[in-house]
């Protein structure tokens, strides 16, 4: 499977900010709503911070003991879904927090929705800070819209101690990864290389991405909507076998179940995310020193290039009464030597150079104390991270439809490529709702 050239994104939301003009929401004059910045009678600005994961606490409590001018007070409203569509929500009601953390995915919807605001005259010193595939997920048509705060390009987590006493080497393409399941399953029968996640939209994004989907694209105004394309259903057909074959564990993760059998010893990787490290330090504690960490699997050996699962930015909403102030806060958090340092000890990947250079110097995470070479891994990861990637206006939706038709199919046996055309289907009949013009027509 080979990578085609992507759409940016910037072209992309071009095209959706008409119907942004035409959508309600907020003009960015500010509410004065309870929730935005507030100035206290001796002169402290107060803003409203809504973030989740572990990360943000230390992040806030650091920048209020050097900032007293200007306070943050923190909020977790729950993950990107929760806090993407709350934001929605807040912002028609008034009541939106200065600052939130997005995932890179969600931000053209909170364009659209009027929940985001124009800071580009507040960021243009730290943009050299970044690499531009990061820098663009967060700017569209040469306007910021955010800073980013840390990436999440796909890496292979895996359990090297399991693996080397089953003599399986870790696989460095896909079709390896194949055969390292095969030799898994018959070395153990009871043990699974990896768990197959129906409500993983991310997860099964960035494979398709890696193997050259493109689930949305823009000419001038119209869109095209490709989730059942060649490449994805390559993607969905490469699992189907698997999972046909009983080779991985196809089931939600998570679960007390499956967090039983992952510290048992019977599910053996997880590709996702590099931030995969620090959650399953925080169900398998005892299994520290024994995972480590590799480059994904490669749907063409030599095609080195990973898609992104997961990344956020920080963005200041329309409905803040200090744009400025928040503005100043969500830099900070994305392109400081402080925040970046919180960020590693936490397990994030910065998504500053500056931060990604600090990693070198630091520890690997707790799960893997022994990877000395973690970070340098992790930098080489980074670096072939695909530069752009399109994400439609309404991704939350693709997201829902998604995880329904993929547990449809896991649960009645149905073929995952139809779990695609049901996706592609909700997706457009929402697009053509909403307004949009569609090719697929």
């Amino acid at each position: 499977m080979q990578r085609k050239t992507r759409v940016t994104t910037a072209a992309a939301v071009a095209g959706m900010l008409v119907l942004a003009a035409c959508s309600g929401g907020s003009d960015g004059s500010g509410g004065g709503s309870s929730d935005d910045a507030t100035t206290g009678a001796d002169g402290t600005v107060t803003l409203d911070y809504w973030a989740w994961g572990t990360t943000q606490k230390p992040l806030v409590d650091a920048w209020n003991a050097a900032n007293p001018d200007v306070q943050v007070r923190h909020t977790d409203v729950g993950g990107g879904g929760d806090t993407a569509s709350k934001l929605v929500t807040a912002t028609r009601a008034g009541n939106a927090p200065d600052v939130a953390l997005v995932e890179y995915q969600t931000l053209p919807a909170m364009i659209v929705a009027g929940v985001a605001t124009d800071i580009s005259e507040y960021t243009g010193e730290i943009s050299s800070d970044f690499a531009d595939g990061i820098w663009n997920q967060a700017t569209f048509d040469g306007v910021s819209y955010g800073v980013p705060q840390d990436a999440g390009p796909q890496a292979l987590t895996y359990n090297a101690t399991r693996l080397a006493e089953l003599g399986v080497e870790v696989p460095t393409t896909w079709e390896e990864f194949a055969e390292a399941a095969e030799q898994v399953k018959a070395a153990d029968p009871t043990t699974y290389i990896t768990t197959f996640a129906p409500g993983e939209f991310g997860g099964f994004a960035g494979f398709a991405q890696q193997a050259g989907a493109q689930w949305w694209s823009i000419d001038g105004d119209t869109w095209t909507v490709d989730f059942d394309g060649e490449e994805s259903r390559a993607v969905a057909e490469y699992w189907q076998d698997l999972i046909d074959r009983d080779l991985v564990l196809a089931e939600p993760l998570l679960t007390p179940e499956w967090n039983a059998a992952l510290n048992e010893g019977r599910i053996l990787s997880w590709p996702a995310g590099m931030w995969a490290a620090g959650v399953l330090y925080g169900v398998a504690e005892g299994m520290a020193g024994e995972w480590a960490m590799a480059p994904l699997p490669q749907w063409t050996s030599g095609d080195a290039a990973v898609g992104f699962q997961g990344g956020s930015a920080a963005i200041v909403t329309t409905s803040s009464d200090d744009a400025e102030a928040a503005a100043r806060f969500a830099a900070w958090i994305g392109s400081s030597e402080e925040g970046a340092r919180i960020q590693i000890e936490q397990g994030q990947y910065p998504a500053s150079l500056s931060g990604q250079e600090l990693t070198l110097e630091s520890d690997p995470p707790l799960l893997m104390p022994q990877q000395t070479d973690y970070w340098a891994v992790a930098a080489d990861i980074a670096a072939d991270t695909i530069p752009q990637i399109t994400w439609g206006p309404n991704v939350n939706v693709a997201d829902s439809a998604f995880q329904d038709a993929m547990s449809a199919a896991i649960n009645d046996g149905t073929p995952l490529v139809d779990a695609l055309v049901e996706t592609e289907r909700v997706v457009l009949d929402d697009m053509r709702t909403s307004g949009f013009t569609v090719s697929n027509d």
